[in-house]
């Protein structure tokens, strides 16, 4: 790619066309909400990058050419909310970047580290910022943005979601983002914490060089994609596929063998396989 592709201005038009809106453009609460689920819904979640042994660029350029022009790959958390802050900004909105703890399982919220990119988007008008998150690989990811404000159940497009503060060590509010029924039989599950304290680009650089190199990363060990589907939610992980439908049902399939992943990730996940990569170690 030629050094004047890494500079050219973010092609909103491109992202909107690759996504799917046809809404206005207004810096408003409607349009926030509606690039936010027309990205889930568009662009899938998946690591096949860091798979390779290559953490994913995430200059603009590099970017756009892998999940907006490339049509038939995704990319995870940095990539997504990456791509999303860059449109949003195109959008008129004020974004800040936020790292958080993936505390899905964890007994304690220090025991996890902040690997996980998250966004505050501002909209012009309204007294709270919203958390915008279209990378959070989980059936417990928001579909919509929802309001910073805390011990407030909001209904995004069919899941339920809430902010509630967490004591810490810390000089900053902690927030935990929780889910309902993120699991079968599951109630309020806490899904990720942050704080809002602003992240630059390098920062996520770093991160995102460690989870896409580490031996010890599920994420370069074995292939995690998911799709939002019209009845609920896919999720690859390794060689088990599972669907939970809208009603929570769950249904499990372990696949055969590195051919039948492939298959599943092109036919039910809208994913190319790089030519080469071998996806089951």
């Amino acid at each position: 790619m030629a050094d004047s592709e890494l500079t050219a201005p973010f092609d909103l038009d491109a992202y909107l066309g690759r996504i799917g809106w046809e809404g206005h453009r207004e810096p408003d609460a409607a349009t926030l909400r509606g690039v936010h689920l027309a990205h889930v819904r568009a662009v899938p979640f998946e690591n096949l990058d860091a798979l390779g042994g290559a953490a994913p660029s995430l200059d603009p350029a590099r970017l756009t050419a892998k999940l907006v022009h490339g049509r038939r790959r995704g990319g995870y958390c940095y990539e997504h909310n990456t791509l999303l802050a860059l449109a949003l900004e195109a959008l008129g909105f004020r974004v800040t970047r936020l790292t958080a703890r993936v505390v899905v399982g964890a007994d304690r919220i220090e025991d996890r580290p902040r690997t996980h990119m998250a966004l505050l988007a501002e909209v012009p008008g309204e007294p709270r910022p919203y958390l915008a998150d279209v990378g959070f690989g989980a059936v417990g990811s928001l579909l919509e943005p929802v309001p910073l404000v805390a011990d407030t159940e909001f209904h995004d497009a069919g899941r339920r979601h809430r902010l509630v503060h967490v004591p810490h060590r810390g000089p900053l509010e902690m927030w935990v983002l929780q889910a309902h029924g993120a699991s079968a039989g599951a109630g309020w599950q806490a899904q990720y914490a942050f704080t809002v304290e602003p992240f630059e680009q390098l920062d996520y650089e770093v991160v995102n060089w460690h989870i896409a190199t580490n031996p010890r990363s599920p994420f370069s060990r074995r292939p995690y994609a998911q799709r939002l589907l019209p009845d609920g939610h896919l999720l690859l992980d390794g060689r088990v596929l599972t669907r939970t439908g809208t009603d929570g049902t769950v249904t499990e399939r372990k696949l055969e063998d590195d051919a039948e992943v492939r298959r599943v990730l092109a036919a039910e996940f809208g994913i190319d396989v790089p030519e080469g990569l071998r996806l089951l170690r």
